[in-house]
């Protein structure tokens, strides 16, 4: 399946510079992470702060409660988050607590008529 997600990045070029460094090579921990729970592929895009990350998954192996909850477990993981989060803010719709969200596809051209 794929999934749609949105997130921000505060308002600071220094700040999203090292964001980006970071994500030119992730710790090898996080790639197994991902991989681990059904994540085969994932791809982050950015429009000033905000963030739009396409993640593709593994049906039979992904388990996004079961990711969040190994998420919470995994040391390196938490380190990781929050690292991460000195450099994300929430969306103005995120609710408390949480990161990236979902967003609603509102356009397939696959759906059109030919």
């Amino acid at each position: 399946m794929r999934y749609c997600l949105a997130l921000d990045l505060k308002d600071d070029a220094a700040l999203i510079a090292t964001y980006e460094a970071h994500h030119q090579r992730i710790w090898p921990e996080v790639a197994r992470h991902l991989r681990v729970h059904g994540v085969i592929g994932m791809e982050i895009y950015r429009l000033g702060t905000r963030m739009v990350m396409l993640m593709d998954t593994d049906d039979a192996i992904y388990d996004a409660e079961r990711m969040a909850l190994a998420t919470d477990t995994d040391p390196k993981i938490r380190e990781w988050e929050a690292l991460m989060w000195q450099f994300q803010a929430p969306t103005p719709w995120t609710p408390a607590g949480q990161k990236w969200i979902p967003m609603s596809r509102i356009f397939d051209l696959q759906q059109q008529p030919q």
